[in-house]
């Protein structure tokens, strides 16, 4: 599956502003020793019950070894690493998703039966897990549920809970630091302006009017 396809899919609309935000402050020049977790987050605009919360989160392991393994595979298919960027392993974005998970509880019960129904159809196809599948016997066991439209009734289980782990895999690469480089967000940045364009002076017919310049805001 091409990565951006599939984002154009799913929308940029799942990309998180704070990230992004954060992306757009201006880095320090210098510093005299490299910031740890524990420094950034006392220099966040964080509640101290939000950290508190997050590290509580963080100890915590929902998804097995196996179901992460299995994760791991269709993110790397949804968003595979290319000449532009890595793939969405390499963002760490399977560990974006065990987190998100405990965070919005939602998610568990979906994602978990998603990955049992998929083993499950893995396993009557294949006679494997789907992890432990050759690479083209998950590319089509993923392509009869990745496309709605075109998948069969019996699929519709799969459908779900694909689209809901594609979302989530989308969400983690494109709001982390290799995403971001990858859609080429630069956020905002100083800009000179020369005047009106002469192809606009000519559309208006205003080749004869002088344009000053405004005062400076």
């Amino acid at each position: 599956m091409n990565r951006r396809e599939s984002l154009k899919a799913i929308g940029i609309t799942t990309l998180s502003a704070s990230v992004l935000v954060d992306a757009c402050k201006p880095k320090e020049k210098e510093k005299t020793a490299p910031e740890t977790a524990a420094d950034k987050e006392a220099n966040s605009d964080r509640q101290a019950g939000e950290i508190e919360r997050d590290k509580a989160l963080r100890a915590e392991t929902f998804f097995t070894a196996h179901e992460m393994a299995t994760i791991t595979v269709l993110g790397d298919i949804i968003i595979p690493k290319d000449d532009r960027s890595g793939s969405a392993s390499d963002a760490k974005v399977p560990e974006f998703i065990e987190f998100i998970v405990k965070d919005m509880p939602d998610h568990q019960l979906p994602m978990r039966g998603g990955l049992r129904w998929l083993d499950v159809q893995s396993l009557n196809r294949y006679g494997k897990s789907f992890k432990d599948c050759a690479q083209k016997q998950q590319l089509e066991l993923v392509d009869a549920i990745a496309y709605p439209e075109k998948a069969k009734p019996e699929m519709q289980q799969g459908v779900a809970f694909f689209n809901r782990l594609r979302n989530l895999v989308a969400s983690g690469f494109f709001s982390s630091k290799m995403g971001i480089e990858d859609l080429g967000y630069v956020g905002n940045r100083p800009n000179k302006w020369e005047g009106v364009p002469p192809e606009i002076i000519k559309q208006y017919g205003l080749e004869d009017v002088t344009f000053k310049p405004g005062p400076a805001v």
